[in-house]
């Protein structure tokens, strides 16, 4: 009966260690103490979305009937909050006739794809994996 109560409270605390560095880019890495790494996904990921709002680029709604513009929204979605700050403010409209929309566009995808892959890296350092 122990081990099953230890296997959920481990479960439990991977789910919400996996949701916190989801929602805030690094947060897992300085939870499970490795703060370098952790400080540097808090800067650099961050920096790369705000990059692509000022770049014009376009946070993608989820348009099921375009799988192209759905998969791009969930990239978008993939850097956490930020994601629904920008949009809470306005930011991400993206400017069609602007020289760097399509740049912008990159930058805010990579950097939801990178964070998603953070999720992964911190999801195997708290298994002990890494």
């Amino acid at each position: 009966m122990r081990a099953a109560a230890a296997q959920e409270t481990q479960s439990g605390r991977l789910v919400l260690l996996c949701l916190a560095s989801w929602a805030t880019p690094g947060a897992g890495h300085l939870w499970l103490g490795r703060k370098s790494k952790g400080l540097v996904f808090l800067v650099a990921l961050p920096a790369m979305f705000a990059i692509g709002i000022g770049l014009h680029g376009r946070l993608f709604p989820f348009d099921m009937s375009e799988w192209l513009v759905c998969l791009a929204a969930i990239a978008d979605v993939g850097i956490g909050v930020p994601y629904f700050i920008a949009g809470a403010l306005g930011f991400g409209a993206g400017d069609v006739r602007a020289v760097t929309y399509e740049y912008g566009n990159a930058f805010l995808i990579v950097a939801g794809l990178l964070n998603l892959l953070v999720v992964v890296d911190v999801y195997d350092v708290a298994l002990g994996r890494k």
